[in-house]
């Protein structure tokens, strides 16, 4: 079912302009935000890539059948299967297993709400705004605040009867000679469904039989599983079973600690399958760019939004004239864009400036070559 609620204003041209200020101020705030965010990460990164350059030339491969003494405090590379004799079990549910993880996840169907909006801007600088409000029942396992609907009557979100996600983990986890500790095994992954059967459902207590069903390999509660109504939960079951994983870590008595190292980063990493210690540190290496970049193009984009709603007055005056609005609405954006760019460069030259020189040199060119880029194209669109 879908409902939906449209809604239509108008604003003059003294309220616009007071929204923009109030961007303004809001850019104040998003530009050192995002300079400091910037900086951050730079210096993350180089801290992040120290520490793996100095693990990578300090790691041991062991075998995982024995302690061996020497290495103690080093850090160590093992792969071998993690085991365990433990029966977990749900602290809600019957549900057990042979595992080394047991996760319950929990859906609730639920309201959801979209909202779409369209501006029209009009001469003498004011505009209207036509705003759709659109409700759809959704799984979602996460409570959705339907108080905060614009339309709450008629679209509430009851609270959920059975929480999730839970997790149980084993007490105890072997690789050979070694105990696996609980940060050790919060990183490994291969998680499966486990299935729940007839048996499982005559476990349960007698507050949930008389609500659960058990359907496609979990517990429904809702009175049809076909025509799901709001409210209805779904419940299901993960496990993490015994398997093959490679682990680097500091070896600690028969057990393991991340290392730390000089830069300052501790090292615990841990991979399904037999992976040696040379392509985990190059897999750890890759990660560490990847999200370098990923926080250098979002620090960028924030800078950008922040000097976007600093020059926002500047076409909201304009919007006396719609067109002349749309022309210096796409210039500040141009502006925004071209500062943001250069602007991002130069404060990652100056973070690296004390480690790489060179490549301090290479970004300050870098945002010389974006100003001058963006002169010349703010020039030839006039």
């Amino acid at each position: 079912m879908t409902d939906s609620f449209t809604e239509k204003s108008s604003t003059s041209i003294f309220g616009r302009l007071g929204s923009a200020i109030k961007g303004v101020l809001f850019g104040i705030i998003f530009i050192p935000v995002a300079v400091i965010l910037l900086f951050w990460n730079e210096g993350r990164a180089v801290k992040t890539a120290s520490s793996l350059k100095e693990g990578a030339s300090a790691v041991v491969s062991v075998a995982a059948d024995a302690v061996q003494p020497a290495n103690e405090s080093k850090l160590i590379h093992l792969t071998g299967d993690a085991v365990t004799t433990d029966n977990i079990a749900d602290p809600m549910f019957a549900v057990s297993a042979n595992a080394i993880r047991l996760t319950r996840t929990a859906e609730e169907f639920q309201w959801k709400e979209e909202k779409k909006s369209s501006t029209q801007n009009n001469l003498g600088g004011g505009s209207q705004t036509q705003t759709t409000y659109t409700y759809t029942k959704t799984w979602s396992d996460r409570p959705i605040p339907s108080d905060d609907f614009k339309v709450p009557g008629g679209h509430q979100n009851p609270a959920p009867v059975i929480d999730g996600p839970v997790t149980a983990y084993a007490e105890h986890v072997t690789m050979g000679a070694f105990r696996l500790p609980r940060s050790v095994i919060e990183k490994m992954k291969g998680d499966e469904s486990l299935p729940v059967t007839d048996a499982d459902a005559e476990k349960l207590l007698a507050e949930l039989k008389t609500k659960a069903k058990s359907v496609n390999d979990g517990f429904y509660f809702g009175a049809d599983p076909a025509a799901p109504a709001i409210g209805d939960q779904r419940v299901k079951f993960t496990v993490l079973k015994p398997a093959t994983f490679s682990i680097i870590a500091r070896q600690t008595g028969d057990t393991l600690e991340p290392f730390p190292t000089r830069a300052g980063r501790e090292i615990e990493r841990v991979e399904s399958g037999s992976v040696d210690a040379a392509a985990m540190f190059q897999h750890a290496e890759s990660e560490n760019a990847l999200l370098t970049w990923a926080i250098r193009i979002g620090g960028t984009l924030l800078m950008a939004l922040g000097i976007g709603m600093m020059l926002s007055p500047l076409s909201t005056v304009a919007r006396v004239i719609p067109l002349l609005g749309d022309i210096v609405e796409a210039g500040t954006a141009l502006a925004a864009i071209v500062f943001a760019a250069a602007g991002s460069c130069v404060i990652i030259a100056v973070a690296w400036f004390a480690v790489r020189p060179e490549l301090a040199a290479v970004l300050i060119a870098a945002a010389i070559g974006v100003f001058v880029l963006g002169k010349v194209t703010a020039a030839r669109r006039t």
